[in-house]
């Protein structure tokens, strides 16, 4: 079958060996082409595509703001271009009062943030107490694990899974839900085959979302829209962020969405299928936090049809 990344990478049909797992790139680092290419799950049916949805809530992920302080002003330019919510990460709750307090006199509401793995698992109380009082229910979405937390075998992703379960089943007691954020490594398969993602999906059960980020996904060797309809009924929000050419180097190899790689063409129309209400936009190192975060208020703007 041939793969939609096809298109991006000419001449990569015929490859047949699974991409080297430890060959990939770091954080930020510029995108470059692997030697080889990913074994890529079965591509589900795609007959049936559901009518866009025209109304979505925007949101802006802080961290992509965290070089430009103050954060008053970022959250002020915020609402003057037209976001109805921000996605907060750890220093912005440090002071969870003194934080509702900065999105309230922004007129601005908090749709989620992003805490450490290990204080979701280890203190999810103190985590649901700060969900409580940043906004009303919002997404608690651990969106990383450090390298020393990440596991190499199929077991230490179960592990991972089932963890998070115990942490899902409290955050609901709260009246909250848990969404995992991906990167590229949960998508780049183990040498049984096996992916992290499925693993530990499969372990922490249908309770866990998932904060579903495309540009990784792409940067994983994975297909985006296979991943979005495979993944749709968990995707409880989605990220608007793009990943530019391999090579680039120029704001870690990032773009907004609309001018890079992913193919928003064919994902539009099927973001329908999952429940997500929030679009996040996210880029990891830009130059000019509010051209960012303008451009990408303009295409879901274009997008949505307004």
């Amino acid at each position: 079958m041939r793969s939609r990344l096809d298109s991006v990478w000419p001449g990569r049909a015929g490859h047949s060996t699974c991409f080297d797992e430890a060959g990939g790139f770091g954080m930020n680092a510029a995108f470059s082409e692997p030697a080889a290419f990913p074994c890529e799950p079965e591509i589900p049916d795609t007959s049936e595509i559901p009518i866009a949805k025209t109304a979505y809530k925007s949101a802006f992920q802080l961290y992509s703001a965290r070089n430009f302080p103050p954060l008053e002003a970022v959250l002020d330019g915020l609402a003057e271009i037209g976001y109805d919510a921000v996605e907060a990460f750890a220093p912005n709750f440090e002071d969870p009062a003194r934080f509702r307090r900065q999105l309230d006199a922004a007129g601005l509401t908090c749709m989620g943030f992003h805490l450490p793995y290990r204080g979701l698992i280890e203190t999810p109380e103190r985590y649901i107490d700060i969900a409580h009082t940043i906004g009303d229910r919002p997404l608690m979405i651990p969106p990383n694990l450090v390298q020393e937390d990440r596991p190499s075998t199929p077991d230490g992703w179960r592990r991972i899974g089932e963890a998070l379960a115990m942490a899902v089943d409290k955050a609901a007691a709260a009246g909250l839900q848990v969404a995992w954020h991906n990167h590229e490594y949960e998508f780049r398969r183990m040498p049984n085959g096996q992916r992290p993602i499925d693993l530990m999906f499969e372990a922490a059960g249908d309770g866990l979302g998932l904060e579903i980020d495309f540009a990784w996904v792409l940067r994983g060797w994975a297909d985006p829209l296979s991943e979005l309809e495979r993944f749709a009924p968990r995707i409880l929000a989605i990220q608007l962020k793009d990943t530019a050419p391999p090579g680039t180097s120029l704001e870690g190899g990032w773009t907004v969405p609309g001018e890079g790689m992913l193919d928003w063409d064919a994902l539009w129309p099927r973001l329908a299928q999952s429940p997500a209400e929030y679009l996040v936009v996210e880029h990891d190192l830009p130059r000019d936090w509010e051209h960012t975060a303008l451009r990408a208020h303009q295409f879901i703007r274009q997008r949505l049809g307004a």
